[in-house]
Formats: C-alpha cells, sequence, structure tokens
C-alpha cells in the first residue's frame, strides 16, 4: 500500500530534561553493571581527620609486632635509664615502666613466634 504522505522524519532534538534523563538512566545503568560484574577492592576506611598519625593500612601483621617489638625495647630503655637518675617514688614509677613494657614486648615476641609458626605450617602443607 501507498502512502501519499511520508513517515514523519527523526526528531533529533532533545531538550535538556530528556537529554539529563537519558544520562542519569545510563549512568544508572553503568553503575549497576559495574557493581555486579567489575567489583572494586575493598577500600581501606578513611582515616580520621582529627589524626595526626596513622598507621598505613597495608602493611603486614608481623611487620607490625616487629616494630612494636622494637618500640618497646626503646621504651623500656628509656625508663630503665631514668630510673638510675631520679630518687624515691619517681624511681619506682620510671621502674614500673620498664618492667610493664618488658612484659608487653615478650607478649607481642610470642605473637611473632605464633605468626613464624603457622607461616611455617602453611609452608609445609602446600608442599
Amino acid at each position: 500500500m501507498f502512502k501519499p504522505t511520508p513517515n514523519p522524519p527523526q526528531n533529533d532534538h532533545k531538550s535538556r530534561v530528556e537529554i539529563l534523563e537519558e544520562k542519569k538512566l545510563e549512568d544508572a545503568a553503568t553503575r549497576a553493571l559495574d557493581y555486579y560484574l567489575n567489583p572494586k577492592p575493598a577500600s581501606p576506611p578513611e582515616p580520621d581527620k582529627n589524626q595526626l598519625f596513622i598507621v598505613a593500612p597495608h602493611i603486614d601483621t608481623e611487620t607490625l609486632l616487629a616494630n612494636a617489638s622494637e618500640d618497646l625495647l626503646s621504651i623500656s630503655t628509656i625508663a630503665a635509664d631514668l630510673a638510675d637518675d631520679v630518687d624515691e617514688s619517681r624511681r619506682c614509677v620510671a621502674l614500673a615502666i620498664s618492667r610493664m613494657a618488658d612484659g608487653v614486648q615478650l607478649l607481642v615476641e610470642r605473637a611473632m613466634d605464633h605468626l613464624e609458626t603457622q607461616h611455617s605450617e602453611a609452608q609445609g602443607a602446600k608442599t
């Protein structure tokens, strides 16, 4: 059958509202597809803006414990040296700080031993 008039031409001109709606729909579809098909690795939480110092989130546990052990040893040494320079009750406080640091250092070193044992057992299981 023959039509005397052609189909109306496609209107390529869209209003700004229509363009924005299409963009929103396209962005939503992209986000949904990315969420399910291209997940991003979980990022570490944002540090508190009031914190002056932070520990880098990618540092492994063994390294953290080794550094804590060294720092505790330093604290113990400083407190023991301070105990030599003060008298009476202040000496007792400095010695107490030194002994507490020594005790915590032993705990950290035991934790490091546990990590080493777990690591060697995991290596033995793989071979």
